[in-house]
């Protein structure tokens, strides 16, 4: 048998080539083929022998097959899938049943036993195949378009996080820009934290790249972080490579590792990196963001983003990964929200996990993800900063008597 299956139409493809050698060969030669052709298709000897009596070619059924999973499963699949910011196929499959179930109890949803099975028992392509059909009938919603110190350097290691690390607590560390076509002046910059074990994301908006705004961004960050913080792996850009922010992590946070990327190699931060495009990146977009009240409102989108895609996004962690033939052959575990994998792997304190036992419950995603789309209309109808007029940096710290 061969080690990777064919496809149909390259199996048919492959039957049709031997087909001009086996209608002119003797005994002898056609015994040979079908040995071969068994080899390579892997379909019974008999079956190719009654393919064999003519060219083979793939013909249309028949008579299509029914529908499995009527209107019912097809509905609770769209919902689900609004609810979860439409997730492709192989994230949203695990999740509908749980999902699914969480919708009902805040009435978005009529489960019954026998929904509840199927939609536990649908496979990932039929969920493909709905999703598709149901995208041609839904009016997709554009994406928003565009309209250091070198001594501190030498005290901080280069390495990179591996990306098979199951400990909890390693943070790879970026910002992103929301500067818009043009890079001058102060404006904002999501400083975005994405923990390598279990997808766990801590965004903060900041406005500028001051040590005290960024100081401020990582105190936001730090007051939600259920578990401990082990490691801060950031790039080499000014903002993070200050002797202020050093010592920073130094007076406040002894036990925590501070480490880089390699110069100009972006892919050493490969987890954040994907965050900023998948997640940041596609929620407020490229336009420019420069004022105290684009700030404020931006923060009061992270925290509830924090809770929706912690708690409710589902997240495909790689562990395996191989180069085969040639080719890179990756598997992955089943697919979790960031906080069952924090659960699963029990580093929790009791109180804190009964706090966010209690927060899963009440929370509805699909209000909290329509409260966010309303937010986010909010901020892109906020005016830019004025020319000539000067914002003021300290009126968007949340901490700002810390020291």
């Amino acid at each position: 048998m061969p080690n990777q299956r064919m496809s149909i139409d390259e199996r048919f493809n492959y039957l049709a080539i031997q087909y001009d050698r086996y209608i002119v060969g003797d005994r002898r030669e056609r015994s040979g083929l079908l040995n071969e052709m068994v080899e390579v298709t892997g379909l019974d000897r008999k079956t190719l022998i009654r393919r064999m009596r003519r060219r083979p070619r793939r013909e249309r059924r028949k008579k299509q097959r029914g529908c499995c999973y009527g209107a019912e499963v097809q509905q609770a699949i769209r919902v689900i899938a609004a609810a979860l910011d439409d997730p492709c196929a192989e994230r949203l499959k695990p999740m509908l049943a749980q999902t699914g179930a969480k919708l009902a109890q805040h009435g978005h949803l009529l489960m019954t036993s026998t929904l509840g099975e199927q939609l536990q028992r649908v496979s990932v392509s039929t969920v493909r195949r709905i999703r598709r059909r149901q995208r041609q009938d839904e009016p997709r919603r554009p994406r928003r378009a565009p309209s250091a110190n070198s001594a501190v350097q030498a005290q901080i290691p280069i390495r990179r996080i591996p990306w098979e690390i199951t400990e909890p607590g390693h943070f790879e560390v970026d910002l992103v820009h929301h500067s818009g076509s043009s890079a001058s002046g102060e404006y904002l910059h999501t400083l975005q934290m994405v923990d390598v074990a279990t997808g766990w994301v801590e965004p903060a908006a900041i406005l500028g790249r001051s040590y005290r705004v960024a100081r401020d961004g990582f105190r936001r960050c730090l007051a939600r972080l259920p578990f401990q913080l082990r490691e801060i792996h950031s790039d080499n850009g000014s903002e993070f490579m200050s002797y202020h922010l050093f010592n920073f992590w130094r007076s406040n946070y002894p036990e925590v590792d501070l480490s880089r990327i390699r110069p100009y190699k972006k892919r050493d931060n490969r987890f954040v990196e994907h965050r900023n495009g998948a997640l940041v990146r596609a929620l407020v977009g490229h336009d420019r963001l420069d004022t105290v009240a684009q700030t404020l409102l931006l923060n009061e989108i992270y925290d509830r983003l924090w809770l929706y895609f912690n708690f409710f996004q589902p997240v495909m962690r790689q562990t395996f990964k191989a180069y085969v033939g040639g080719r890179v052959v990756r598997k992955h575990e089943d697919v979790r929200t960031p906080f069952m994998r924090v659960c699963a792997l029990g580093v929790l304190d009791p109180t804190v996990q009964r706090e966010l036992d209690g927060l899963y419950e009440r929370t509805d995603p699909l209000l909290l993800h329509q409260e966010i789309e309303g937010l986010l209309d909010q901020l892109f109808r906020l005016p830019g900063s004025e020319p000539g007029h000067t914002e003021d940096i300290f009126e968007t710290l949340a901490y700002p008597e810390t020291p």
